[in-house]
Order: C-alpha cells, then structure tokens, then sequence
C-alpha cells in the first residue's frame, strides 16, 4: 500500500492542493497529516475547508502540531499580548480570528503523536515535533534524534517541524535492525527546496516502507500576492516579509522567522536591558531584517 505523508502546511491552500492532487494522480487515497495546518499565509480558512474535505473522501489520518497548541490555548486561557498590527503576534491574531469553533474542536482532540499499523507492515510512529513533545525538533543525526530512537518500540517515526526534508538511519545498541526517522518536509513553506512544495510517499511492499520523497513546483506568487491582498501583510508586515523570502528563495536557505525574532529580541534586550516574547518592538525587527535580508527592504 502507498501512504502519502504531509506535514507543516501552514495556511499554504495552494501548494496543499498542489500535493493531493499529485498523490491522487498516482493512485493514492491514503493520507497523513502531521501537524501545523494553519499560520504565516493568508485564508486559513481554506486550507480547513480543504482538510474537512478531504476527510470526507478519503482515509486521512491527523496529529496536533504546536501551532495547534497556540490557537487551543488562546481559546482555553486567552491570550492578552498578540496585537492586531505588530510583526511578532500580528499573524497569530489573523489566523485565529479566521478559525471556526469546528476548527478548533478538531485540534483539541488531535494526538501529539499515534503509532499506525497497516496489514503486515511495521508501525509507524507519526508525530509533529517528537513522540513526547509538538516543539521538540528531531533533526537529522543529533543527540535528542538518536535518544528518542534509543527508547521507541517502533523502527519507523516520521516527524515535521523543522522544515526540512530528510531521513536519518540509526543503528542502536539494542537494535537487531535499524530504525529510521523520516521528515517529509513541508508543504508549505520548506526550508530546503528548489521553490517548491514538498511531502513524502511511503511504499509499503516486502514487509516494510520504502520513501520516496516528492518536491513540486507551484504558483508561489499567488500565495505571496494574497499575503498582501488578505490584510495579513499589514496586520504582520516583518513576519511577512520574512515568509515572502522563504517562498521565493531557492535551495537553503537558514534564514527563517526564527532566526530574525530572536535577533530583535536580542537587539531589545541590549538597548533596553530586557526582552520578553511578545513585546518586541517593531523598530528592532526593522534592523533585524536589514542585517538578515537586505534585499528584501524595498516593501
């Protein structure tokens, strides 16, 4: 059997139906979704709706990111620091105010991960960060990787997060065959791509899964022109800058949203003696992006 395996969308309704409809193309019905459905691009709506859609038609399977985790706690606890205009929170205000109650009643039953056994093949173990916490990364041949793959019951675990497609093959101690984590990338704003979407399809033949990892080129253009077009642009102008560069840029690229925010914060905390997330004022984005992406200041 095939499955295909997409994680880390974010908002990205056009690269989404970009992956599905390949997958449907090569006959596959069978679909793993592994977290962060909405946040950076505009209309999250329609990615939901596509989401909801897709379950109706066909056999799909869900795990909870930590994007996931933001809109649920925002609802459960409120959350008094995201600003309407301001790059740090902006876009996490605009995706949350274009949630349905539905939406988020489809997060909050969501698991952090599930291990999945298909006919005679090994389990999967899916997850978004690892199988213990939505943010803890598992990148490729690091200590916390090969920790987590020491203590699983499961040879196989597949993950996002991080933005970047791979596998890792790891040998334990107490291994009489190997394990393997496998990222498929993501769908919609990839670290590591020749600008293009990226999702994963295992092949399960002769008792165990092979990967085949797809990268697909599509209208990256209309999702940036629609940042603008939604308001989204305005409500989070740095942030957006910083996702325009991602889906433009081609190849690697290790300049994300994450190495921009906490170059503002620390330019805060050495002109202010202190920086506390989310109170980032925009003036230290504005230098933050001028050291980070030069190219990028003739918005």
């Amino acid at each position: 059997m095939d499955i295909a395996v997409l994680a880390d969308i974010h908002s990205n309704y056009i690269a989404l139906e970009h992956c599905i409809s390949y997958a449907l193309q090569r006959g596959i019905d069978t679909f793993l979704f592994l977290g962060d459905y909405i946040g950076e691009m505009a209309y999250p709506e329609r990615t939901m709706k596509l989401l909801r859609e897709y379950q109706r038609k066909y056999t799909c399977y869900f795990i909870r990111g930590n994007k996931e985790n933001y809109w649920l706690d925002y609802r459960n606890h409120g959350e008094t620091g995201w600003l309407e205009h301001n790059s740090t929170t902006g876009a996490l205000w605009y995706a949350y105010r274009h949630l349905e109650k539905q939406d988020l009643d489809f997060f909050e039953q969501l698991p952090i991960s599930l291990d999945y056994s298909f006919e005679a093949l090994p389990t999967l173990t899916a997850c978004h960060g690892s199988p213990r916490n939505v943010r803890e990364a598992l990148i490729l041949d690091e200590a916390l990787t090969k920790e987590i793959l020491e203590t699983s019951q499961t040879d196989f675990i597949l993950c996002g997060h991080t933005h970047v497609q791979g596998k890792m093959y790891y040998q334990g101690k107490n291994d009489t065959a190997g394990k393997v984590v496998l990222n498929p990338g993501s769908v919609g704003l990839p670290l590591k791509s020749n600008h293009s979407s990226q999702f994963m399809i295992l092949h399960g033949e002769n008792q165990t899964w092979t990967e085949e990892f797809i990268n697909l080129s599509y209208d990256a253009e209309e999702v940036i022109a629609q940042l603008t077009e939604s308001g989204l642009a305005d409500r989070a102008p740095y942030w957006c800058i910083i996702t325009e560069h991602l889906l433009r840029t081609k190849g690697d690229t290790s300049i994300g949203h994450t190495e921009v925010l906490q170059r503002a914060m620390e330019l805060c905390r050495l002109k202010t003696g202190v920086c506390n997330w989310p109170d980032i004022p925009e003036k230290y984005w504005e230098i933050a992006i001028k050291e980070f992406l030069p190219a990028t200041m003739n918005h």
